[in-house]
């Protein structure tokens, strides 16, 4: 099996060092920037399979560098925020962040979320029919071999991992109201606080992508006091 690349993006050397230390000591490859433009040029150069990002940085921040990477590419995404507000970890999920960590943080937690990130990226389809490569529905398809959706006029629409991984459990069960409880259990391996809103702000990245009138989703509902469900016929191919 080929050994993941990781990618530390984070202005202060103490911290880049420490976490890719150990990181190498569990078996992944580390690279390390301290700013923008040396994390374009490792990505130029190297073949990463996730970013660890800081939030806060000097220039470019976090949040302008996620949003401009995800603009390009679904790679995945760890945002770190200094600030443990739920702020912080809304912005980095709305600019395609497929997690976050406020810091203070152990580097096992780190390790732990490397691993469910790039198992939900990585190893999720490998089990799934080979026969089916995509699942149609409303006109949209989406590829399970290339990981990415494609819109009625057969343009390829970008979706982050966690985003591809949350579509696929609604195609996988269409017309079941699903609740945020078993979509972060499903997607993430956890359970949701009462102030966890990834799943929301991850459906309504996907209704934008889908063209989705937010105030009346047609393929992705609302069930109140239900959760969410998807309301169209899937197709395989």
């Amino acid at each position: 099996m080929d050994t993941n690349q990781i990618l530390i993006v984070d202005d202060d050397r103490e911290i880049r060092t420490l976490l890719a230390d150990y990181l190498q000591a569990n078996g992944y490859r580390c690279f390390v920037a301290a700013e923008g433009n040396a994390m374009q040029h490792t990505l130029n150069e190297q073949q990463i399979d996730l970013v660890v990002l800081d939030l806060n940085m000097p220039g470019e921040d976090g949040l302008t560098l996620c949003r401009n990477l995800r603009a390009r590419s679904s790679m995945p995404i760890i945002m770190l925020t200094a600030r443990n507000e739920p702020l912080d970890r809304i912005l980095g999920l709305e600019m395609g962040a497929d997690d976050y960590l406020p810091k203070p943080f152990e580097p096992r937690e780190l390790l732990a979320r490397v691993r469910s990130v790039l198992r939900r990226t990585n190893g999720q389809g490998q089990h799934h029919n080979d026969k089916v490569q995509q699942l149609k529905f409303a006109g949209w398809s989406l590829d399970v071999t290339a990981r990415h959706l494609i819109d009625p006029n057969q343009i390829v629409v970008l979706l982050s991992g966690a985003e591809y991984k949350m579509l696929k459990i609604f195609l996988e069960h269409p017309n079941r109201v699903l609740n945020r409880d078993q979509l972060l259990n499903m997607t993430q391996g956890r359970d949701a606080d009462p102030f966890d809103r990834s799943i929301d702000i991850q459906i309504s990245r996907i209704r934008q992508k889908l063209g989705e009138d937010a105030r009346s989703p047609q393929i992705i509902k609302t069930v109140r006091n239900g959760g969410y469900v998807l309301a169209v016929t899937v197709e395989t191919a």
